[in-house]
């Protein structure tokens, strides 16, 4: 593979939906409460843990049952991120990436399939983008973020990680924006930026120089789109750098011509 330049060109939550039908409220979920449903060690949605997240709310004492990606995927690596980065006993006994050893739950290949098998059964739990919760009608879970706020998944809280996460990001674009600190009060902590992979030189020119012109509308004009499918504007700044990273190195295409 040649020589490529990781470019930034949107950002969004990874929400955590569930199949509750008779909660009324929506419900809330700590890290370490999250943590202890995906190693498998809270198993009921009466378990105490979940309860003192959710004060007040009528749990039933249905088991819960866990759905995960089954094939490798960025947004099991944002999720994995962050649960690595607020458990050390996952960052342990699992730890993160785009495809993890799961130690409970049942597996579907692609946000389609954790969403089917959580739509399907009762008690089920699991995380995906969140066009695929709304295009569902499932439910989402407020997550705490390090300032004690319970915080929806949205384009906003996304924009508040990446914000939050400013002065990493001007060093390294790549920098996760999972549990941001607790000055982020309205952050979201499991978001994540997505990337395109661009190679830095071309073998055709004039294709190298539309794709080119593409990609730099995806991350400036482009950007009006992001909230209407549910993800998050990019910053000024970081449109800014994304142009930056275009022109680094003489960047003259996107594509290289194929056998």
């Amino acid at each position: 593979m040649p020589p490529v330049v990781q470019v930034p060109e949107s950002a969004g939550p990874v929400c955590i939906t569930y199949n509750l039908p008779n909660l009324k409220n929506p419900l809330r979920l700590s890290a370490n409460t999250l943590a202890g449903i995906f190693l498998g060690k809270i198993k009921n949605w009466q378990d105490p843990a979940i309860k003192k997240d959710n004060a007040g709310l009528n749990l039933p004492n249905t088991a819960i049952i866990v759905a995960h990606r089954s094939d490798g995927s960025g947004t099991t690596n944002i999720f994995t991120t962050y649960l690595a980065k607020v458990s050390p006993e996952w960052e342990q006994k699992v730890g993160k990436g785009i495809s993890v050893s799961w130690p409970v739950g049942l597996g579907g290949k692609g946000s389609e399939g954790v969403t089917g098998i959580v739509k399907q059964t009762p008690g089920g739990i699991g995380y995906v983008e969140l066009t695929y919760a709304k295009e569902n009608n499932l439910p989402v879970a407020e997550v705490r973020n390090q300032a004690g706020t319970w915080v929806e998944p949205s384009a906003a809280g996304t924009t508040a990680a990446i914000d939050a996460f400013s002065d990493d990001l001007a060093k390294d674009v790549r920098t996760p924006i999972v549990d941001p600190p607790a000055s982020a009060k309205d952050a979201y902590p499991i978001a994540g930026l997505t990337f395109l992979l661009v190679p830095k030189e071309a073998k055709n020119a004039d294709k190298g120089k539309v794709l080119k012109d593409f990609v730099e509308y995806i991350v400036t004009q482009g950007q009006n789109q992001a909230e209407s499918l549910f993800y998050a504007k990019l910053p000024a700044p970081l449109q800014q750098q994304d142009e930056n990273l275009l022109s680094k190195g003489g960047v003259q295409a996107m594509a290289t011509e194929r056998p």
